[in-house]
Formats: structure tokens, sequence, C-alpha cells
């Protein structure tokens, strides 16, 4: 029997290791794996839901495949090498100091070696097969890749090789020159550390099995190299040159051949070290890798630039006129040019009486109300409550007024929980769930106060644009996520709408469509409430077995989930259209997708952020959706639609003929719908998308000359204009409803012009105009819809170009006089967008111009209408009247504000009274009796004016005193006509009386 004293006892100083860390490394596994299978599990969830299941699979799917592939070919490849190299070692190697040094390092790598050498590979493959998942994309094109049917100019090649295979090739070629590096160091290492390998000593430096071994990885690596080399003589059709994209001259004649030169020379070099490991003689490959290093800086470097220096430079232009003339052909192919259609247009620059009677109906519908200032104006008159809001730039849509199709400024009423008072889980998330209605105003008119003419308006909607589920669960500012939905006979509770007649002044809903995962049961409330950092979502009485949970509620975050092979635009636009014509309609949002590559042979290549960077999306905050750096191929062949009720979410095939799509259609059978299935109502709210315009002007700043040798000069090239409101910033398109020289009927346009390209002089050289108009017949295209009409005006005629104009508008003494006075008495001028119109024989110029307080309740007012042609400027109250004084006193056509004049009753007749309920008693006008005396002071003001300049020239000092003392006079009166307007009582005003101030909602 053993005694105490006799068992062994722990030695002094040692510690007994507790179960507290392992416990706690397990505990920190399970939270991270449950919070990567929430993650993934309710992104499942959330694709299910939306019918895209398909998508998510096939791209986890690709990526799996693609991960253990790379995987086991970088890990696989490190971990064999290393162990035939470890098993190769020499068992008795010489002592010398160096091996002596090395046992040393033997002996405290080896209780490590089993762990380097599985870990190492291990953690090598992963990070390769990280790398690889990103490929999955061109992986799926490689393999699906339909046929384009085109080929390229110089090889003959099927297109689809360039844009589908060869990028992938490319990154297998890499991945696997990358392996090969990485295992032949790690083998090199491992040869050396067992003595295998003797750089410096006597006798043999390197044993047998190493050396075949480091032979073999040698020309694995070199014959990667010449592989590179082929591929090299494909990948220069897409060359970014210094004046044309794709191979030159000198890249056909002289680099073309050497890269077939050195892949050969490295394919014998591979050869050389193969016969190395045969026989053991390292003095052919040595030769060989000199003969290529010699051969890339002789064939490779210098022969392309003797040729380019010797024979291209003296005669460039005629040598590189047949590859211009591929870019040119190539980049009109890729980018959807080849529908460019040029006209010379005469432009007069000279205004004569009736010269616009022929563009009556251009005229009618030049847009006064710019959708990027009267936002604030939408939201003061229209919000109704400080948790609803517009966004910053509304959209220009066309509605039928009247049976007339009309240029509609178009905003949906957002939900802005920043706007609400009482900020909690309840009401962030279950209470305040939604926006309500659209507010629309006519483009071409406003109310006599300068006010937008609302078609559509107030809560509930009342307006031309007839029954539709007002109820906005979906929209670019949503809420991160909304729990709605509750069982049946609940009373609701999210809040729906204001009105006074309802119980507590509000009327409340519950969600009934399918627009979110069901969220009800334990296990995807855990999971949710672990996603969103939110504990309440598992406590909470309102999450029940009939809730439903809304996230990814932007509607182009939606579109660039479901379809991640597409390059959305960053901004979307709403339309209320009749989805089963039965008279009932919904709002919908409409996103372009691109299809887009960037290894179209010969075709320009593009930076796509820079192309469609403008005055606008340098102040918008628009949807942060990952673009391509560069392309050089690009179709708007999907229409998105996403529905703001239920947020559901459908493609429609746009450009069915693109190769690109194809292929996807291909791989996602059904997830895109095809265009026969647009109808009618829909299809004539769909428009011709803006980021592709601007591309497409990008490129004819250039591009819109066609003969390669006036191209290689580059004399007539053409650049955007800045926008006159923002220097150094190029001017966006506008949207406009317009006839173009020569056409009979006006059709909704996107245009731009274009100036000399020149630091100092800003001359119109050409207008650019594409038809946006699909037309309305279900699953049918207009004809001539997507045709670019571009204008090359005379070069020998100075036509203004915008920057001219707007220096013309802000010297003319009359207008800026007048501006001056607006501006006073806590006022602020705020000029519109500056539109250009091809009408009356020449160019016209509209610009509104908009007047706001400069504190308290702000809200820009149209106030005036600046015109100009050629270098007649006019300036009145409404285009019309700004429109005669151009041309001799008649246009010969009316605006679409001909009508507007104030009413003698002090009301408009048809203003909204900024309650936003619909109604109108006219609180919220501005008196007739104010308008018209603040128009009177300025005519007087006006003509003291002149009577001042005329009585100083004449220097009639008597004249100028009375003159002088009349402008004060009308200065006086128009500062407290202006101050009645805006709200702000004169001093001298009745207290008794209220300020006109419009509701804040």
């Amino acid at each position: 029997m053993s005694s105490a004293a006799s068992r062994p006892t722990a030695p002094t100083g040692a510690r007994r290791r507790g179960p507290l860390l392992p416990t706690l490394l397990v505990i920190a596994g399970i939270v991270v794996a449950f919070l990567i299978l929430a993650r993934f599990w309710t992104e499942w969830l959330w694709f299910e839901q939306l019918g895209f299941s398909q998508v998510i699979r096939t791209e986890w799917l690709s990526r799996a495949i693609l991960f253990v592939i790379a995987f086991l070919v970088m890990g696989g490849a490190l971990w064999i090498n290393l162990r035939l190299a470890y098993r190769n070692r020499p068992m008795y190697v010489p002592t010398t100091p160096q091996q002596q040094d090395l046992d040393r390092y033997r002996e405290a790598f080896e209780p490590l070696r089993r762990v380097v050498f599985t870990g190492g590979p291990i953690v090598a493959g992963f990070f390769a097969g990280s790398a690889a998942t990103a490929q999955w994309q061109n992986a799926l094109l490689a393999f699906n890749g339909n046929a384009w049917g085109s080929a390229d100019p110089q090889h003959g090649i099927d297109l689809s090789f360039y844009v589908f295979v060869l990028p992938f090739v490319r990154f297998i070629v890499s991945f696997l020159m990358t392996t090969a590096i990485i295992t032949a160091i790690a083998t090199i290492f491992t040869h050396y550390l067992y003595g295998a390998l003797q750089p410096a000593g006597n006798g043999e430096r390197i044993t047998r099995a190493a050396r075949i071994h480091t032979a073999v990885l040698a020309a694995v690596i070199v014959a990667m190299i010449a592989a590179n080399y082929w591929l090299d003589r494909y990948s220069i059709l897409s060359n970014q040159g210094d004046r044309f994209d794709g191979a030159s001259f000198t890249d056909i004649n002289a680099v073309l051949p050497a890269k077939a030169i050195l892949a050969a020379v490295a394919v014998f070099v591979a050869l050389l070290f193969v016969w190395t490991g045969v026989r053991g003689n390292w003095r052919l490959p040595a030769v060989g890798v000199a003969l290529m290093v010699v051969s890339g800086i002789l064939v490779g470097g210098a022969y392309p630039a003797i040729v380019q220096s010797v024979r291209v430079n003296p005669n460039a232009q005629s040598l590189e006129a047949e590859y211009i003339q591929r870019n040119i052909e190539a980049t009109y192919d890729a980018y959807g040019l080849d529908s460019v259609e040029v006209e010379r247009y005469e432009a007069n620059t000279v205004a004569e009486a009736g010269a616009l009677r022929e563009d009556a109906d251009s005229t009618a519908s030049i847009r006064l109300l710019d959708p990027n200032i009267v936002s604030p104006t939408f939201r003061q008159l229209q919000q109704n409550r400080q948790y609803y809001d517009f966004r910053e730039t509304l959209s220009v849509d066309r509605y039928d007024v009247d049976g007339q199709s009309t240029d509609t400024v178009i905003a949906v009423r957002e939900l802005n929980l920043e706007g609400s008072q009482e900020r909690t889980w309840v009401n962030d998330h279950t209470v305040f769930t939604h926006g309500f209605g659209v507010v629309a105003a006519q483009g071409n008119t406003i109310s006599s106060d300068g006010r937008p003419e609302f078609m559509e308006r107030g809560i509930p909607s009342t307006g031309v644009l007839g029954e539709y589920e007002p109820r906005i669960y979906f929209s670019p500012n949503s809420p991160d996520y909304s729990i709605v939905g509750a069982p049946e006979g609940t009373p609701p509770w999210e809040l729906d709408y204001p009105d006074d007649a309802a119980p507590n002044g509000q009327v409340n809903t519950t969600f009934s469509g399918d627009g979110g995962p069901a969220i009800g049961g334990f296990f995807n409330k855990l999971l949710y409430a672990a996603r969103f950092g939110s504990e309440q979502i598992l406590f909470s009485d309102r999450v029940t077995d009939e809730s439903q949970i809304l996230y990814y509620r932007d509607p182009v975050e939606r579109v660039s989930r479901v379809a991640p092979f597409l390059t959305t635009e960053g901004s979307t636009y709403p339309a209320v259209v009749d989805a089963n014509d039965d008279g009932m309609g919904e709002v919908v949002w409409v996103v372009d997708a691109y299809t887009t590559s960037n290894e179209y042979p010969y075709s320009a290549r593009q930076e796509l952020e820079s192309a469609i960077t403008d005055s606008l999306t340098e102040s918008e905050q628009l949807a942060a959706v990952a673009l391509p750096e560069y392309i050089n191929y690009i179709r708007n062949s999907v229409k998105a639609v996403v529905n703001a009720y239920d947020g559901s979410v459908t493609l429609y095939a746009w450009d069915p003929e693109d190769p690109v799509l194809q292929t996807w259609m291909d791989i996602f059978p059904g997830s895109i719908r095809p265009m026969e299935e647009i109808n009618g109502d829909l299809m004539s709210h769909l428009r011709y998308p803006e980021d592709l315009f601007k591309v497409q002007r990008e490129l004819l700043t250039e591009y819109h000359v066609t003969d390669a040798a006036t191209f290689y000069t580059g004399g007539d090239f053409w650049r955007i204009p800045d926008d006159p409101a923002q220097a150094d910033v190029p001017q966006p398109p506008y949207y406009l409803t317009l006839a173009m020289p020569g056409q009979e009927q006006a059709n909704f346009s996107l245009t731009s012009s274009f100036i000399i390209d020149s630091d100092e002089r800003n001359v119109l050289t050409g207008f650019m105009a594409v038809n946006a108009e699909p037309g309305e017949t279900a699953g049918e295209i207009s004809e001539d819809y997507g045709t670019i009409t571009l204008l090359e005006l005379p070069r020998d005629v100075t036509v203004p170009g915008p920057g001219q104009v707007q220096n013309n508008f802000d010297s003319d003494t009359a207008a800026a006089n007048e501006l001056n006075i607006l501006s006073r008495g806590g006022s602020q001028v705020l000029p519109g967008n500056l539109l250009t119109l091809p009408v009356g024989g020449g160019v016209l110029y509209v610009q509104p111009v908009y007047v706001q307080s400069t504190g308290g309740t702000q809200f820009p007012l149209l106030r005036r209408v600046l015109v100009a042609f050629g270098d007649e400027i006019g300036f009145a109250q409404t285009l019309d009247e700004a429109l005669d004084q151009v041309f001799e006193g008649d246009s010969g056509a009316n605006a679409g504000d001909a009508e507007v004049e104030p009413e003698p009753d002090g009301t408009d007749g048809g203003t909204d009274d900024g309650s936003g309920d619909g109604t109108d008693d006219g609180s919220g006008d501005i008196p007739a009796d104010a308008q018209q005396r603040l128009n009177a002071a300025l005519a007087e003001a006006g003509q003291a004016i002149e009577d001042s300049n005329a009585a100083l020239a004449n220097s009639d000092w008597t004249a100028y005193g009375e003159a002088q003392d009349r402008l004060q006079a009308a200065l006086e009166d128009a500062i407290a006509a202006e101050a009645e307007i805006s709200g702000e009582a004169p001093a001298d005003a009745p207290t008794d009386e209220p300020a006109d101030e419009p509701a804040d909602g």
C-alpha cells in the first residue's frame, strides 16, 4: 500500500492548465460560427423570398468549386513538393562549417516540421482559394459563353474568345505561375536546409533528386512564361495607347511577332531545364535563361522601339490609319454608336420674328421646373409631416395631362426617420415603416406666384395619376429594416398617414404583401437578432408568426444583389404605372442595368466613374454600387423594375441580341424575363439611361471624327462644357421633349451640348440628342428609340456656348439690375439649369431663375426666365414673354406658361395651400396685389436705371437726380412687396394680420 508521501509530486513552480482557456476558445468559435450562419442563412432567405435563389446558389457553388480547386492546386503542390524535398534529403551530409550551422537550425525546426509542412500548405491554399473565388463570373462566362457572331480584324477569331475565354485563361496561367514560384521557393529552401543543396564548399553542390526536382519546377515556371507570351498576342488587341486604343502598327508588325519568338524561346528553355534534370548539366539552361533575358531586351523591347522611332514616327498618319480605323469601327460597335446620325446644322445667330413657329411643340414643352432645385419647394408644400421627405434631385418623366404627354417632375414621399421626434426601437422598426404617395408637377408651367403647378398632390393623393397603391415600403432612403405584418384581427399599428378626422389624428395599416422573409419562428428571430444586433427582435410582442422583415430596401441595391453580373446605374426613378390593366396602378422604381466588358478588341477604353461624373453626381447621394474601373464595351441590356410596395424585382431583357446577356440568361434561366412581358403603360415610362448617354457623349467628343487621318491630328476634337453654375465639373445631360431639326414630331429626349476643345473659348460646336421614348406598345420598342442625332455646327460661325451665354446673362444690364433687386431684402437668387435647344434655325438657351429667402422658411420659387438666341437676351416673368422679347416681339409660338397670369381675386385658381391634404383654400397663395406691386416696382426700377444712364450720358444732372429718386422709391416698394410675398411682414404692416407663410407640414 502506497503512502501519500510516496506519490510523485509536481515540480516546484509548475502550473496546471485549467479548462477556462479552452472553454473560452470553444465559446468564441461557436459565436463566430453562429454569426457566419446568421449572415449566410438570412441571405438565403432573402433571395428565396424574392425568387432569385438560383442566383445565390449558383454564385455560392461557383465560388466553392473555385475555392476547392485553387486550394487543392496551391496547397497540394506545396504539400507534395515539401514532402518530396524532405523524403529525398541526403542521409549523410558532409561536415562543413556551413552544415554545422544548419544542423542547429534543423534541430530547432524538427519539432515544428510536421506543423509547418501541413499548416503552410493549408494557409497558402486558403489564401489562393479566397483569391480564386473572385473569378466566379469569369469562370461562368468562359464555360458558358455564346458565340459572338463577329471576329476580330487581326486574328479572325470570334469575339467571344476575347470577352469570355481569354480573361479566365489568363487568370489560370497567372495562378499556376504563382503556385509554381511559391512552391519552387519553398522546395529550394527545404533542399538547402537538409543539405541537398550546397551553394558553397567542395564536392557535389546538389544531389540528383534535388536537381531533378528543381529543374522540373523551373521548367514549369518557364512554360508558364511562354504561355503568357503567347496570350499577349491576343491581349495586345485591347492595349491602351496614347492616341488610340488597340494594337498599333508597331504592335502588329513588331510586338506581335516578338511575342511569338519569345514564347518559342521560353518553350525551348523549359525543355533545357527538363534535359538538365535528366543529364545534370546546368550550363545549357543557364545559357537559355540568358537567351531569354537578351531576347526580351532586344526582341521584346529594342526592336519595337526602333520600328516605332525609325519607321512609324516619321510616317505615323499614314501607317497608323488602318489601325485607327479599326479602333473607330470597334468603338462604334462596342458602345452602340452605330445608330448615330450626324447632321450639319447651319445655326443662325440672328433672332427674327416668328422664328419659332415651326417649333411650336418644342417651345410648348420647354421644361421650366428644375428638378435639381425645386426639392425644397416640394418639401415645403407637400411634405405634410416631418417624418416624410423628398430626394434632393427629383426625377423627370412624362404623363398624360388632358390627353397630351407632358414632361413631369415627380417625387416619392419617402419615409425619413430623422424627422421623427420619438426615436425608439418600436417606432423606428414597427410603426414608421413606409412613405406615402407621389407628388408630381408639370414641367413646362408654373403658377402665377412661381410655385409648381401640382398635378398630383396631397395625402391621400389626388390628381391626374388616378388610383394606385400609395404605400412606399421600398425606396432609396428607407430604414435599414422594418418588421411588418400581424395576425388577422390585430389592430393595425403601422402609421399609414395623418388624418385629422381619424382617431388620434392618424390612420394605421398592416402590410399585406409578400415583401420579406418570415421572421416569426424562434430560430429566424435569433438569426435576425444576431444579424442586426437587436435583441428586441427576440422579445418584442410585435414580432409574430405573421411578421415579415424588410431589408435591402434601396431599389438599386436590390437589383445589384439579385443580378451581381450586371452593372447598375447609381440612381433610380419612380413611375406610377397600371400594372394589371385593371385601372389600379402601382408605384415602381426603374433601374437601368448594363452588361460591360474591358476586353473588346480595338475598342476605346473608358474610365467609367470619370465618364459618368457631372455636377449632379457630385452633389447627389447615389447608391454605393460597384463599378468596373475601366470598360470598352457596354449595353443597356436589362431594365429592372422594383415594386415600391412589396419590393418584388423584375428583370426584363431590354437588348436580347447582346451576346453577354444571352450568356447570363443561359447561366440563370428564368431569372430575366423577355421584353414581351412589359405592358404598354410601363413601356411608356421607360427611357434612355443617363449613364450610357454620358459614356457615349464622352466618346463622341473625339469619335464624331470618323476619318482616320483627321482623327490622328486631333484638331477637331470637342469637349463637354462645364456646368455654368459649378466650375470644372461637366454639365449634366437633360431630359427634354423636343423635335430635332427636320423632325415633324417632338420626342422625349436626352440632350447635351459640345464646345470647342479649348480652355479659352466657350464656343458651341455640336449638339447631341437621343430619342429616349420607347413608345407605349406592350413588349415592343419603338424603332426610333435610341437613335442618336448629332448636330455639327459650322466652324466659321461663332455660336455662344453655355459658358458664354451664362456670362451674357450675368452681365446683361437689365437682367443684372433686376436680379440684384430680387436678391435684396433677405432673398437669394438661384439660377436653374441652362437648357440648350436647336430651334428657330439656331440655338436657343433657356434658364429659369428662382428666388428664395435667406433665413427662416426657405424654398425656391420661379420668378424670372432668361432666354438667349445669338446675342439677343430676354428676361421676363414668363418664358412666353421672354421669347417674345428675343424674337422681335413675336416668337411665333406659345410656351407652356403662356396662359399664366395673376388672378384678379388674389388667387391663381389652383395652387396648393401647402397643407398637403389635397384641398385648396388659397391660404398659402401669394396675394395678387403684392405680386402686381412687385412687378410694377421692378419695372419702374428698370426704367429708372435706363433713364439714369441716359441722363448721365447727356450730362443732364437734373434728370439724373429725378431718375435716382424714382429708383430709390421703386426699390423700397419692391422690397416691401417681396417681404409680404415671402411671409415677412414689413415694419409698418398691421400686426393683427399674420404673415402668409406656407405650412411646413
